[in-house]
């Protein structure tokens, strides 16, 4: 049985409420059939319109094979490519971030334009026609600061995408702020793994003892049912919509990307030790009032977010190997906001640099445990897991119709 088969097969049979069989966790084989599903099929986060400011700024990254260089245009216009020389391949771009007025290969100096075009190959002979040699465009599409690329032949639409997340995020302003802070750390565990820990606070009395402080820990507030019949948060909701900051639980038909603007715990305004504000001037002068909780946006398989009234917080997910994940944190604060005056990086950034060093240990220890072969799923918690047992189905539900899709493209070819 081929390994798409294979797969198809265990998910069509899982058991309803229980972690994935062990393969999905561990085994080489199944990962790069998660890359070719999902990671190299469908819309990923991969930063802030605030990091590329200005014309010529770049960043890079590499998502499983491919390496993808996003850039602003000298029109303004953010763009992405394929970050591999139409020559022999060669990354045109080796830093993770940089500014340049052309983008050269280091290799043999063949040099591009911002929009990709060939400027430049020396020495290839007068029938050499340039323009068929530019950089390979990926899909992108920027909204409300957020920078999201395909690498699909044909993307899926974004346009839905953008009608549910844009409302919610628009007041924070994302686009006209600064980066106070990023950082990335490595979890050596599966990329669901790490969503799977984050998407419940069923742990977090045991473990994190700053975050506590500040966030609830109510399965309200963190899955994906119940929230609506929660008086305080939906007091909350009343408080900040009228407020003219939309806030209620708004969630993809397919689950894949959601919304909704959460209380946090008795006065708290942001994730810090004493609760109140880590930056002096508000993130954004569209917010009018206080205490406006965190506004949480998700979007599988790449980023969960928070945005309060003095900074926001971004968490890029990008899987390295079966058992390795990168995850990438990223403060966004007032673009005004002035280091050692209005914030501090280390007060800004304590709560969530403990949280995440102690979910990596968690998510490490969670895959040793997996790899033993007396492992079997176990039963998730219906009160507490069901932001876990959303993200499972979601999987389960997109690899399926994947596979499925594609098993029926190979019977009518035959």
């Amino acid at each position: 049985m081929d390994i798409h088969s294979q797969v198809l097969r265990q998910l069509n049979n899982r058991r309803e409420g229980f972690s994935l069989e062990q393969p999905f966790y561990i085994d080489p084989d199944y990962y790069k059939l998660d890359l070719e599903m999902i990671w190299y099929r469908d819309w990923l986060f991969v930063g802030h319109d605030c990091e590329i400011p200005k014309a010529g700024n770049y960043v890079t990254l590499q998502i499983g094979d491919y390496p993808v260089l996003v850039l602003r245009t000298r029109e303004g216009e953010i763009r992405a490519f394929h970050n591999t020389c139409r020559h022999r391949g060669h990354r045109v771009c080796t830093k993770d971030s940089g500014s340049a007025t052309r983008l050269v290969c280091p290799y043999h100096q063949w040099t591009y334009q911002h929009d990709g075009t060939l400027m430049s190959a020396r020495h290839m002979g007068d029938d050499f026609d340039k323009k068929q040699f530019g950089l390979k465009p990926v899909h992108c599409e920027s909204v409300a600061g957020y920078i999201f690329v395909c690498l699909a032949n044909e993307a899926p639409d974004f346009a839905p995408v953008r009608a549910t997340i844009q409302p919610y995020m628009a007041p924070h302003r994302l686009a006209e702020t600064k980066v106070a802070a990023k950082n990335t750390i490595i979890e050596k565990g599966n990329w669901k793994l790490v969503w799977e820990n984050n998407r419940e606070c069923y742990h977090c009395a045991a473990n994190h003892p700053e975050l506590c402080r500040t966030y609830p820990e109510a399965p309200t507030a963190t899955g994906v049912q119940g929230a609506g019949d929660d008086p305080f948060i939906s007091e909350h909701w009343q408080r900040c919509e009228a407020a003219n900051l939309p806030s209620t639980f708004n969630m993809s038909t397919d689950g894949q990307y959601r919304v909704a603007r959460m209380p946090l715990i008795e006065d708290a305004e942001s994730y810090t030790m004493n609760g109140r504000p880590a930056v002096a001037k508000a993130l954004s002068e569209d917010v009018k009032i206080s205490h406006i909780g965190t506004m949480l946006m998700f979007h599988y398989p790449t980023t969960w977010n928070h945005m309060l009234v003095d900074h926001a917080i971004s968490f890029r997910v990008i899987p390295i190997g079966p058992e390795e994940t990168a995850v990438t944190t990223t403060w966004l604060v007032n673009k005004d906001a002035v280091e050692g005056v209005d914030y501090t990086v280390e007060e800004l950034t304590h709560v969530w640099n403990m949280t995440n060093d102690q979910d990596r240990q968690i998510v490490e220890e969670n895959a040793f445990g997996i790899r033993s072969p007396a492992y079997e799923p176990g039963p998730y918690s219906q009160a507490h897991e069901g932001g876990v047992m959303q993200f499972v189905e979601w999987y389960a539900n997109f690899m399926t119709n994947r596979l499925q899709g594609d098993q029926a493209k190979l019977h009518a070819v035959a």
